[in-house]
């Protein structure tokens, strides 16, 4: 009888024995998903700065390691973004009072991550405002001639200063002469296009007039400008 107790007895300190090994292993499993912390203090620092100061702690970090990182602009939000996704590491950003604070966790072997190359863009992203502009001269309101082509190139100017360029610029019948190589306006056409406007010319007015291919933006036929306008926002035209 007393054996017999003595023998359950142990296989109780047994199971016992094995619930808390069970236990050890899963805190360690646990606990092990974060084996380092670093944090990057980037406040201040332009494009690209607080990507490459990033990447040198991400060479050396180990699977399980968080990165904690300190910018105050979101341009490097974005490109700290577009880093976590070519390297698998997860990727949280949340607004401070003074900037970002974002955290990444480092989920990819060390050999993977070091053949990414993430993109870097270190244009700000400007938002598109929803409206079309749509030009059918290269003058602008009636009178002068010469007046009219010192109005249209000040507008199309005045376009890239706005906080919310235009989403689509349009140009047909004589606004075809704007996008040509000798036209007043290329240069800032170009600024409107780096900053996301989609220019397009009619190519029909193209032949019409006897031009060459548009120096900016795209050759575009009447379906795809109806198609435009009719989906446009707001149309303004000059």
């Amino acid at each position: 009888m007393s054996w017999s107790r003595n023998k359950r007895s142990k296989k109780r300190e047994l199971r016992k024995s094995n619930n808390d090994k069970t236990a050890i292993i899963k805190k360690s499993q646990n606990t092990g998903e974060v084996r380092m912390k670093h944090t990057v203090d980037a406040m201040g620092k332009q494009c690209p700065i607080p990507v490459v100061m990033t990447k040198k702690i991400l060479d050396k970090a180990e699977q399980g390691d968080e990165i904690r990182i300190l910018v105050d602009n979101e341009t490097a939000v974005n490109n700290l973004s577009r880093l976590a996704g070519s390297t698998g590491c997860s990727f949280v950003s949340r607004k401070t009072e003074g900037g970002y604070e974002i955290n990444m966790t480092v989920k990819s072997d060390p050999a993977a991550r070091s053949q990414a190359e993430p993109e870097i863009v270190c244009t700000p992203a400007v938002p598109q405002g929803d409206y079309t502009v749509a030009i059918t001269s290269d003058k602008m309101g009636d009178g002068d001639p010469e007046l009219g082509g010192i109005l249209i190139k000040g507008f199309v100017y005045a376009l890239t200063q706005l906080e919310t360029p235009p989403s689509v610029m349009l140009f047909y019948n004589g606004g075809a002469r704007l996008t040509a190589q000798d036209s007043p306006c290329i240069e800032d056409l170009k600024t409107l296009q780096e900053q996301g406007t989609e220019i397009l010319t009619c190519g029909t007015c193209v032949n019409f007039y006897g031009l060459k291919e548009p120096a900016v933006g795209t050759v575009t036929n009447m379906y795809t400008i109806a198609e435009k306008l009719t989906k446009a926002g707001k149309v303004i035209r000059p």
